[in-house]
């Protein structure tokens, strides 16, 4: 029996302890907003927090989360959240939305711990979290807009 906290409440939760955080999230526990993209940490979509810090679930075994952190889309809030989501919004930055989460997660981390990001530090955060859609220069925009919101 494993023993998770996401979202600020313990779960616990039968099974294997090398089964990938991302299947415990989206199978054992119904918070189906984190995706399955790749299955092998390289495109972003399954990008979550584990004790603040953007993590890739689809690689992380459940038994190393424990103990920590996590937080999912379902469970974002804040101010900084606030603020990305409603750049998001206003921007109208998905397309198709699946990648989406993953991006929001990224972006909120890196706003979490840099407020004020240069183009540079936020290529370096959103490295990682493929858009199939190619809406890049939107999501480059809501993270500029989002910075400009917790500024005031």
């Amino acid at each position: 029996m494993l023993q998770l906290t996401i979202n600020g409440r313990e779960h616990r939760v039968d099974a294997a302890p090398d089964t990938p955080l991302l299947w415990i999230l989206r199978d054992h526990l119904d918070m189906p907003g984190t995706k399955f993209g790749c299955g092998v940490a390289l495109c972003g979509a399954c990008t979550v927090h584990i004790d603040g810090q953007p993590a890739r679930a689809c690689v992380i075994r459940a038994a190393d989360a424990a103990g920590k952190a996590i937080t999912t889309i379902e469970g974002l809030d804040g101010k900084v959240a606030q603020a990305v989501q409603q750049a998001w919004e206003a921007l109208d930055v998905p397309q198709c939305g699946y990648c989406q989460s993953g991006q929001i997660m990224s972006a909120t981390a890196l706003l979490a711990n840099n407020p004020k990001p240069d183009d540079a530090a936020i290529t370096a955060a959103m490295d990682g979290n493929i858009c199939r859609c190619g809406t890049y220069s939107r999501i480059r925009q809501a993270i500029r807009d989002a910075a400009t919101a917790l500024e005031g």
